[in-house]
């Protein structure tokens, strides 16, 4: 009997082994570790997440998994049988084709580089990855930060790797320099960033264990031949955003075994910051999605803090860098969410993102990037959302590049007025803490014409173009989804509408004919928008449809209303998991998830506040370093309530349906009553609502 037969009797004998258990017995109990209620295979199947169940640990740039044909934005297809190899990064969940794919290793037999890879089976979970393939070949990979192995057994066969040093996805290979000496190959690539803006650089050094030859076949191409096909052949890689140098360290003498444990631990250790108790299945899916909101940004700086700047320089620091931004579309949601429960690690990333000022930013990439990006546009909102959050932002350092990030923002289409109004305000903001009464004055003034592009674009909704996809020059979403853009004036947003009455029954209209997209980011804080308003309830039952209920659909990324509507739920944890054109981006909408399972959203970027719902869950805590907690608690739980009757702080009533930053970081414990009616006078009174007024 060959191998290949011998490999697929073994696969279906399990199969039936599992079917036949009793119902009773397929869980008898919650696993004691988090990571066990991870499905890193969540989103990586087609155009719903865009996600890989590549071998990562939290904000590490190199991630080692698979690359299949065909495959997704980050290289993989979870239904494919048909593998190219494995490489080494992976930027989660972002558009344009992705970014990443550096390195295409491939195991083979007899020296043929087109050694066909069948997958038979495969497993992962946080910080591993390993499958098997019809012709007897077995690999494994496990890393921690910035260093990997890769683990191959080729059972007897005569079996060798094929190295692709020009390997990126989408074409996106630059150049790369390289020597062998030995086992080992080590130099540098670089590779454009997403949609090709601009260029990043890493270096590497790849040790081959058990390997008798090692032979360049082409300018970027490599053939090893193992030594002993009866042994194991093992890969180590290091990476560094510095030098060779650097990457050289990082390799470790470490078993795969021990490897895998390290990146286990590393992810229990960051996953269980948040402890959640509730149905079982709602804890799985939630813990999956916070896995993908830990994923990016990157660490780039050496543990003696030197790091490479976006100007091409090299600069020390006392603290991290971070690199990996995706920033238009995560300050919504995935770095409120980081900033509110790791804020340990989240002042590095604040630094991190004043050091894009400091060095050159760009809306996109710069030609110096140090790991792979996709873009920064607002980064002042966050900049100023992490000053009002308590974190330290050296505005007088990075003042003059500020203003010029200010003066080029750009009005020339509705959407884009909307938001280059946002960071006017919140350049204001900025110049006001800084001192400046002149520039204050200048941007709070150049804010409000908002108003002028909303009376002209967005304010006649009978128009019929309304509901089209990109009509007038929109970048992504239609005039309806992006009217209600001005979270940092919903007071005056209510006015321009003819007040909180109209502005209540336009935003009812939206919902009811099925006008939102959750499918993209332009009108994510919608759903929260009753929150402003004296009908808050409306809020708590949205959130709990999109999050775990049937919700209507009628716009994705490549057509306008009416073509193929989408009926069921938005998160669903298995590989094609989102919407159809839903990309996570970079933890964007994963985070968005997590948040409001929690019961918390962001009111409005910028200002530290966040808005309450019903959690998904009975028992929630956000555990802080040196044992603070912030606790959350349901009375009243049942699985099917999402509305909020009564809250309590610390023992005391709680009528407004806000919380401060500062209020959670405290610690303490938030306990919420549900019930299966709204309360309509719960959250009215004390109702938080963004305004210019106050600043003028």
């Amino acid at each position: 009997m060959t191998l290949i037969m011998k490999r697929m009797i073994a696969a279906i004998a399990v199969a039936l082994c599992v079917a036949c258990q009793p119902k009773s017995q397929e869980k008898t109990s919650k696993s004691a570790n988090i990571t066990d209620k991870v499905n890193v295979f969540l989103g990586s199947s087609g155009d719903h997440g865009q996600m890989s169940p590549s071998a990562s640990t939290p904000f590490n740039m190199m991630s080692i998994g698979p690359h299949t044909n065909p495959h997704n934005h980050t290289g993989y297809e979870h239904y494919a049988k048909e593998f190219d190899g494995f490489t080494h990064t992976h930027l989660e969940g972002v558009g344009c084709t992705g970014s990443g794919g550096n390195i295409l290793i491939k195991p083979i037999l007899n020296d043929n580089k087109e050694t066909e890879l069948r997958k038979v089976t495969e497993h992962a979970k946080p910080g591993f990855y390993e499958v098997s393939f019809e012709n007897g070949i077995d690999a494994a990979m496990s890393v921690t930060h910035n260093f990997g192995i890769h683990q191959y057994n080729f059972n007897g066969e005569k079996g060798g790797l094929f190295i692709d040093l020009s390997f990126a996805l989408s074409n996106r290979f630059v150049s790369e320099e390289h020597e062998i000496k030995d086992n080992k190959i080590s130099g540098v690539i670089a590779t454009k960033t997403t949609c090709h803006a601009g260029t990043y650089r890493f270096y590497y050094e790849i040790q081959l264990k058990n390997m008798a030859e090692i032979a360049q076949i082409s300018d970027h191409e490599i053939m090893a031949k193992a030594e002993d096909n009866s042994k194991e052949v093992k890969v180590l890689i290091g990476f560094s955003s510095v030098s060779k140098e650097y990457a050289s360290q990082k390799i470790e003498n470490i078993s795969y075994e021990n490897l895998k444990k390290e990146a286990s631990a590393a992810w229990e250790k960051a996953l269980s910051r948040i402890s959640v108790e509730g149905e079982e299945d709602r804890e799985d899916l939630f813990y999956s999605l916070l896995y993908r909101g830990l994923q990016s940004p990157y660490i780039v700086s050496e543990e003696d803090g030197t790091y490479p700047a976006i100007d091409g320089t090299l600069q020390k620091t006392e603290g991290t860098i971070y690199s990996g931004w995706a920033i238009w579309d995560n300050y919504r949601e995935q770095l409120p969410m980081l900033s509110m429960a790791y804020p340990d690690r989240y002042r590095d990333i604040v630094k991190s993102i004043e050091n894009l000022y400091a060095f050159g930013k760009k809306n996109w990439a710069t030609d110096y990037e140090p790991a792979p990006t996709v873009r920064t546009e607002h980064a002042m909102v966050v900049l100023l959302d992490a000053y009002n959050k308590g974190y330290e932002v050296d505005i007088k350092r990075i003042k003059d590049s500020l203003i010029k990030d200010a003066e080029s923002l750009d009005y020339r289409a509705p959407d884009k007025a909307l938001e280059s109004s946002y960071d006017n305000w919140a350049m204001a903001q900025l110049m006001k803490i800084d001192g400046d009464t002149t520039l204050y004055n200048k941007y709070i003034t150049k804010s409000l014409d908002y108003k002028e592009y909303w009376n002209k674009d967005f304010k006649d909704i009978t128009r019929n173009d309304v509901d089209r996809m990109q009509a007038r020059g929109l970048y992504q979403g239609t005039i309806w989804q992006y009217r209600w853009f001005v979270p940092f004036d919903l007071n005056g947003l209510k006015q321009l509408a003819g007040g909180e009455d109209q502005f209540l029954e336009e935003l009812d209209t939206f919902f009811r004919n099925h006008n939102y997209n959750h499918a993209n980011q332009p009108d994510l804080q919608v759903p929260g928008m009753y929150n402003a308003t004296k009908e808050p309830w409306k809020s708590q039952e949205l959130y709990r449809k999109i999050l775990l209920d049937t919700m209507v659909q009628a716009y994705f990324n490549d057509n306008s209303k009416g073509i193929d509507p989408y009926v069921g739920r938005i998160y669903q944890n298995k590989p094609k998991a989102y919407l159809r054109t839903m990309d996570d981006d970079a933890g964007t909408m994963s985070s968005w998830f997590v948040m409001r399972s929690l019961g918390l959203s962001p009111a409005n970027i910028g200002d530290p506040v966040y808005y309450l719902t019903a959690p998904i869950f009975k028992e929630i805590s956000i555990n802080y370093p040196k044992g603070k907690a912030f606790k959350i608690s349901v009375t009243n739980y049942n699985k099917d309530h999402y509305y909020v009757e009564s809250a309590t702080l610390n023992g005391k009533p709680l009528n407004r349906n806000w919380l401060t930053q500062q209020e959670i970081l405290e610690g303490g414990e938030l306990v919420i009553k549900t019930s299966d009616t709204p309360n309509k006078e719960w959250g009215v009174k004390e109702a938080w609502v963004s305004s210019i007024r106050q600043y003028l």
